[in-house]
């Protein structure tokens, strides 16, 4: 047998080999940034999971998606197809995937908390964040009978063993007496109760994620993960705009964060998945 043929073989086999334990959960051949799973929102997926949640699963672990992140079935009305906890958990474990973090609303944690973490508990979710404490234009009074709200709201969920978090929508983003809203939520809100998850697409309001991450470390623990085009004035997949991904997982890993979920529609969720696994940090 000749040299060629014999190393032609030895690849094949080695190949063939990594396939094997790939396809068997051994090993990742390529790596994810800062080791963590890929995830996905299925907030920008609602229309599928509405009509077949178990479809919607497959269809994200085929495209390497390895966890996901829900939205509560109590607040969100696309969601009240998932109200049976149990059964969320084991079809999201039969699809190879995880689910640690869901969006819930305010209105619910305020009318009813502990039926919230109820389903919360029965779902295999531990971290349950709130999209926003407000409307778009707050005094300083209400951001801080806002932040004292959601202190108490963030202690009742400490106590049943959650851990509770904000992410940033319009209050967050918005400026009050001349400081960023966000800035003073720093402030108010307890570091030890509240933990934050940074929506990559505020950068077009001026948020700089790696910025956050090296001022506030310790208090990040998530993102949402889109990518901003300058000219089009546009969310795109990951990796197709003007974000430094590399400057950003860096400072995510000195902040402490966890987990990331891409929020983008099905099409760039898979490319933004591509670029992911080729980004070397």
């Amino acid at each position: 047998m000749g040299a060629s043929r014999r190393e032609f073989l030895r690849h094949a086999t080695l190949d063939a080999v990594a396939a094997g334990l790939v396809a068997a959960g051994i090993v990742e051949l390529r790596a994810n940034p800062l080791g963590i799973p890929i995830g996905s929102q299925t907030w920008p997926h609602r229309a599928l999971l509405k009509q077949d949640f178990p479809a919607l699963l497959k269809r994200l672990a085929d495209i390497g998606i390895q966890r996901i992140e829900l939205c509560s079935p109590i607040g969100y009305e696309d969601f009240v197809g998932l109200s049976h906890g149990a059964e969320v958990r084991k079809l999201i474990a039969e699809h190879g995937l995880t689910c640690q973090s869901a969006h819930f609303s305010l209105e619910e944690l305020r009318k009813d908390q502990a039926a919230s973490i109820a389903w919360a508990k029965e779902a295999g979710i531990a971290e349950m964040f709130v999209a926003s404490l407000g409307g778009s234009h707050p005094t300083m009074d209400e951001v801080k009978r806002a932040a004292e709200e959601y202190n108490g709201i963030a202690a009742a969920a400490a106590k049943a063993g959650m851990q509770q978090g904000l992410h940033n929508e319009g209050f967050e983003v918005s400026t009050v007496d001349g400081r960023r809203t966000y800035d003073v939520l720093m402030e108010l809100l307890d570091p030890r109760l509240v933990k934050f998850q940074f929506q990559m697409s505020t950068i077009r309001n001026g948020f700089d994620a790696a910025e956050y991450f090296t001022k506030y470390p310790g208090r990040f623990i998530s993102m949402h993960l889109q990518d901003w085009s300058p000219a089009t004035k546009t969310t795109v997949a990951v990796g197709r705009g003007s974000i430094d991904w590399k400057k950003v997982f860096t400072a995510a890993k000195t902040a402490g964060v966890k987990s990331y979920y891409i929020e983008l529609d099905m099409e760039m969720t898979k490319d933004s998945v591509a670029f992911l696994r080729n980004l070397t940090v």
